[in-house]
């Protein structure tokens, strides 16, 4: 039998956020493989044309789903226009973009060094792997990006689509792992001789460290030192700038104009990420506006018992002539024990969190992967799909 609705969360009523001017921000986080990039699209969708607002949607997840969804051919580092919706009505706009780390961390050198000072940060070794690979970075470029986005004032609403839910984590993070890379005896270590005078790394550490520069020249090598140095010295300004801005974006997404989304399908591993993601958010007092629990199956007569179901089918089979019906019987007698299974996956969720409010969408016959189905994802959402 389907478990008792005595104990179930709140209604979640998506359509209030995002139609909500006070609400700026909506995140969606979750683990990996959950439908999180087709929701965040869906929503910002819905909030395009039926309420009317200026959306739009910023990918962190390298993946190309949600351009290929809204039927554009790329995205990139700018906002662009999705055409072809239905806005008419409502005077609403939508446009999209997936974050480019390179490209955003290239804007924040030019935008707060001068030319000369930029084309050398641009030249340094360390510079070029930093902005494409260092571990961090990408996490870092979201938090500058998504403050740009709000700084601008030209959006009613900022969608996010973030990466899977560890590293979504990582996104929170970055101001403070920011700032403990800004104050660490290594860093005040490499710009030490730039602010002591200009000497090169290695005789600042040549002279003051004797033995331990030696080691540290084999291991490293001067030329990579010096490049190491050159690097941070040139970004000690832009950086310090960097971590205000990126403590300011953390403090925007703690108020109220934001509001987190947990995205998860009804299955263990997806549940438990999101029960995780929940028990963070609270800990850091971030806006954690409900769950949406993605492909929900839902049989088509809830008043069958699955278990008499299987049993009449397996009469019928005895009996001959009824393939028809037996088929219906057990296709209708295996959905519903999942259902069931469904259920009782989401109810550890809700046991742990049980005023968090869920909206259920029920699975898709096919994969979400144009306007059109996007739309039917946004309104199951938006209005709870009883």
């Amino acid at each position: 039998m389907v478990p008792s609705d005595d104990a179930a969360p709140p209604p979640l009523d998506v359509d209030r956020i995002l139609a909500d001017p006070g609400v700026r921000i909506v995140v969606c986080c979750g683990a990996g493989g959950v439908g999180k990039t087709t929701t965040a699209a869906a929503l910002a969708l819905r909030a395009a044309e039926e309420h009317g607002r200026r959306t739009v949607v910023l990918t962190i997840d390298p993946a190309h789903r949600l351009a290929q969804s809204l039927g554009l051919t790329e995205l990139n580092n700018t906002p662009r226009q999705v055409k072809g919706i239905n806005v008419e009505a409502s005077g609403g706009e939508l446009h999209a973009m997936m974050l480019d780390m390179k490209r955003t961390f290239d804007d924040v050198v030019l935008q707060h060094t001068d030319p000369a000072r930029a084309a050398e940060i641009f030249a340094n070794p360390f510079y070029a792997a930093m902005s494409s690979t260092f571990a961090g970075t990408q996490e870092y470029m979201a938090m500058e990006k998504l403050g740009q986005l709000h700084a601008r004032g030209e959006w009613d609403l900022i969608v996010v689509d973030t990466p899977p839910s560890r590293s979504a984590l990582d996104f929170l993070d970055a101001p403070a792992r920011l700032a403990r890379f800004l104050d660490g005896r290594m860093l005040r270590l490499l710009l030490a001789p730039a602010r002591t005078g200009g000497r090169s790394m290695f005789s600042f550490v040549t002279a003051g460290f004797g033995m331990f520069s030696k080691v540290v020249q084999k291991l490293l090598g001067a030329q990579l030192l010096s490049d190491l140095s050159g690097f941070v010295a040139a970004l000690d300004s832009m950086f310090g700038g960097f971590r205000q801005r990126a403590e300011q974006t953390y403090r925007i997404l703690q108020a109220q104009e934001t509001a987190f989304l947990l995205v998860a399908a009804p299955e263990p591993d997806a549940v438990r990420e999101a029960a995780y993601f929940a028990g963070r958010l609270r800990a850091d007092q971030m806006p954690l506006a409900g769950l949406v629990l993605n492909r929900v199956h839902r049989p088509a007569a809830p008043e069958l018992d699955p278990d008499e179901s299987a049993a009449a089918a397996d009469r019928l089979a005895r009996l001959g002539g009824h393939d028809g019906t037996v088929d219906v019987l057990r296709a209708h007698a295996t959905l519903a024990h999942q259902a069931v299974r469904e259920q009782r996956v989401a109810a550890r969720f809700t046991a742990a969190f049980p005023t968090v409010p869920v909206a259920s969408v029920t699975a898709q016959p096919a994969d979400v992967h144009d306007i059109d189905g996007l739309r039917t994802i946004g309104s199951l959402a938006g209005q709870g799909d009883p």
